[in-house]
Order: C-alpha cells, then sequence, then structure tokens
C-alpha cells in the first residue's frame, strides 16, 4: 500500500485524524450529518504530514483534528489553502513594496531590511479558514468541502504593518490597506486580492509574518512572509506577500466585493463599514466555537473509571471565559477546566473529567463562552456560502 495516501470514510479520517499505515481506524464521528463530507483522502504535500486532501488544484489540505492535540498547531500539520498555484519565492529576490494613492513615499523591503529597520513582534493566534466545517452544512452548500481541520493554532513572529505603514507614510484620507500575494492565477480567475480597514491594519497585532512557531513559514503556509490579522478569519491572511497599497477609497476587487460575504446584519456588525453594502458584509470576526478533540466521538469508554474529555475552544480575540459540558444531552452543565492562557487570539485546551456509572450510550454536549459574553450557536445559521458554523457540538460515547 502507497504509506503517503489513502482513501477513507470521512467521518473516521475526521476522528482521530493521522492515519499511518498499521494504525486502527476509529470509530466514526458521530458529530457528522448524514452525507456531511461523505469521502477523504489524505495526501502528504512536500514538507507535510498526510492530511486531509480537498482539493489540488489549487491544493487544499485540512489539519487532521488529533494534532489539535498541540496547544501550537505543528507547521508540517498545518492546514494548507490557496485559491491560485503555490509560488516559489527565492528569498534573496524577494521584496514587499507598499505603494497606493493615500501612501507616503513608495518603498521596498527584503527580510533583512523588515529585520533591521522594524522592532520584532509576535501573537499566538488561531488561523481559521471562512468555510471551516462547511461539509457539515445541511442542507449542502458550494464551495471547499471543509470538515473540523480548516484551522490551526501558532505563534506568528515578524514585525508590525503599523510600522511598515507608517515609515511609509500614511495620508490623511487613507480607508483601507489592500494586500496581494506572490500566487500564481490560473487561466481563468481575478488576482487574489485583499483589503482591510485602516483601524484593522494599524492594529498593534496585525502582522507582516516571517515566521511561524519560531521557524520560517513553510512555502505552503505562506513563506516568505504573509499577512497575520488576529482575530479575523483567514482570507485576510495573504500569503506570499509582495504588495500592500494604502488606498483612499474602498477596494472594489472581487474578492471584497462578491465573495467572503453574508447577508448584512446576519452575524451582527462587520466592523468594516467601507465594505458593508445594503444587502451584505463581508466576513470578518471569528465566532466563538469550541471542539472535542480525544476521545474521539463515538469512541467506547469504560464503566466505572475515570475517562478525561478534552478539547479546544476559540474566539475572535476577547478570549475563552469558560467551557461547559453536559454528560445527558443538554439537561444540565457542569464547567471543563481550562488550560493554561496563551493569549486572547490563541485556542485554550480544556478538560473535563466523567465516571460513566451504567453501560450503554452518553450523549454529550459542549459549549464555550467568550469574554465578551457570546455563546456559540444553538443551531445552524444558515447562509449562501457556509460561514460561520459554530453549533454547539453534541456527539455520544458508548460506555461498556
Amino acid at each position: 500500500m502507497d504509506r503517503r495516501r489513502f482513501v477513507l470514510d470521512a467521518s473516521a479520517s475526521l476522528a482521530f485524524g493521522l492515519l499511518l499505515p498499521g494504525r486502527a481506524l476509529a470509530a466514526p464521528r458521530a458529530d457528522l450529518p448524514a452525507g456531511a463530507v461523505a469521502s477523504a483522502v489524505l495526501d502528504a504535500l512536500p514538507g507535510k504530514q498526510p492530511l486531509i486532501k480537498r482539493t489540488f488544484r489549487p491544493p487544499n489540505y485540512e489539519t487532521p483534528v488529533e494534532f489539535f492535540r498541540h496547544a501550537h498547531t505543528p507547521a508540517d500539520a498545518f492546514y494548507v489553502r490557496w485559491h491560485a498555484g503555490v509560488p516559489d519565492l527565492a528569498l534573496a529576490d524577494w521584496r514587499l513594496r507598499v505603494d497606493g494613492p493615500a501612501a507616503g513615499t513608495p518603498r521596498e523591503y527584503g527580510v533583512a531590511d523588515l529585520r533591521r529597520r522594524f522592532e520584532r513582534h509576535e501573537v499566538t493566534a488561531v488561523n481559521q479558514c471562512s468555510g471551516n466545517r462547511r461539509g457539515l452544512f445541511h442542507p449542502h452548500v458550494p464551495g471547499v468541502q471543509w470538515g473540523y481541520g480548516a484551522m490551526g493554532n501558532a505563534t506568528w513572529s515578524g514585525v508590525r504593518l503599523k510600522d511598515v505603514l507608517e515609515h511609509t507614510g500614511i495620508a490623511p484620507g487613507a480607508v483601507e490597506v489592500a494586500a496581494d500575494g506572490g500566487d500564481v492565477p490560473f487561466l481563468t480567475g481575478p488576482d487574489f486580492v485583499k483589503s482591510l480597514p485602516l483601524w484593522k491594519a494599524i492594529d498593534p497585532d496585525t502582522l507582516v509574518a516571517l515566521e511561524m512557531n519560531g521557524e520560517p513559514l513553510p512555502r505552503w503556509n505562506g513563506f516568505p512572509a504573509r499577512l497575520v490579522v488576529p482575530g479575523w478569519t483567514a482570507t485576510y491572511w495573504v500569503k506570499a506577500l509582495t504588495t500592500i497599497s494604502l488606498l483612499d477609497r474602498p477596494f472594489d476587487g472581487f474578492w471584497m466585493k462578491t465573495a467572503y460575504r453574508v447577508p448584512r446584519g446576519l452575524f451582527g456588525e462587520s466592523g468594516f463599514a467601507s465594505q458593508d453594502t445594503d444587502k451584505n458584509s463581508p466576513i470578518t470576526s471569528i465566532r466563538v466555537n469550541s471542539l472535542v478533540v480525544d476521545p474521539a466521538p463515538g469512541a467506547a469508554i469504560p464503566v466505572g473509571r475515570r475517562t478525561e474529555l478534552f478539547g479546544i475552544a476559540w474566539d475572535g480575540g476577547s478570549g475563552i471565559r469558560h467551557i461547559e459540558v453536559s454528560t445527558d444531552d443538554g439537561a444540565s452543565w457542569q464547567p471543563a477546566a481550562l488550560d493554561r492562557d496563551l493569549g486572547r487570539y490563541a485556542w485554550r485546551q480544556w478538560r473535563f473529567a466523567m465516571r460513566p456509572d451504567r453501560a450503554g450510550e452518553y450523549p454529550i454536549a459542549v459549549r464555550a463562552r467568550a469574554a465578551d459574553g457570546s455563546t456559540q450557536a444553538e443551531a445552524l445559521v444558515h447562509n449562501p456560502a457556509g460561514y460561520h458554523h459554530n453549533v454547539v457540538q453534541r456527539i455520544r460515547y458508548v460506555a461498556s
């Protein structure tokens, strides 16, 4: 058997994630609706461990849930998301150009220039694809059919975008900051360019990142530099960054005006007023969410013995206040213990001990509450592109 490639039932692949040869397959996940993410392939890109392949061209691969046991998602297991061909940029030749109608003096920087001129800054943050869990929507919605793994948590380091912009000069009329990468466009389709409102671009935690978990960015995750926009979905985290433009009017490219949008007001205010229309708004902040990592949903657990549930929770930047677990399908709730706080943009690991007193099924529900008071949805909020799936997770274990 090819050790790098396996065709699996998706519920099994999502349950324990990294399914290497010789390892037993996990029980199917009990929290997947019928027909969701119907099949999956584990495939290893160069430099990566086997990931769940969703599309090959462009490459879109999700992280198996097993890797979420790590406080920081390993770079070689971090999910991969591209809209076009992945560039192969030479570090010695790479330059970041900063210009635009609302810029002062256009400038170019190499990696050495950025390191020498600007103070190093780092932030630990969840990078989550806007469409994470889209494959769990029912009825089906179009797009990459992600399961749970189009996300990861890492410490990102580099320089503040604010410092770079201020060195260039920000004109009084600046409204947005657009970012373009070196990705290779296909024969059809618009170039992937995104913009940020000026207030988010100059947030002290918004970075031009050069490193991930203390190492240079992998090519698959944006080498040599990418935007890091903590608290916002990954559509704004432009990879293989080549150009930053200060704009005096709202950017009207396809990936802002047409794509990555939700009906206006469906999820509250977007925080991106210059891109709002009467009908819709850009997707921006990550919604509060949680995930059971271990034991895998549907797994067998022992009667009369302690079983520890382990999982993660995250939101768009207020931080996780507490996690509640129900062992009776939501009739009552008990607090889980939170592990150490890695920062308000990072995920928070949690643990909950249960001791089944009888054989049979145990319906489990888990919900997170953020410091700003927001909680997970009890029912799916439908939207055309399948964004913001943050429904309270309900699973089952079998005690024997």
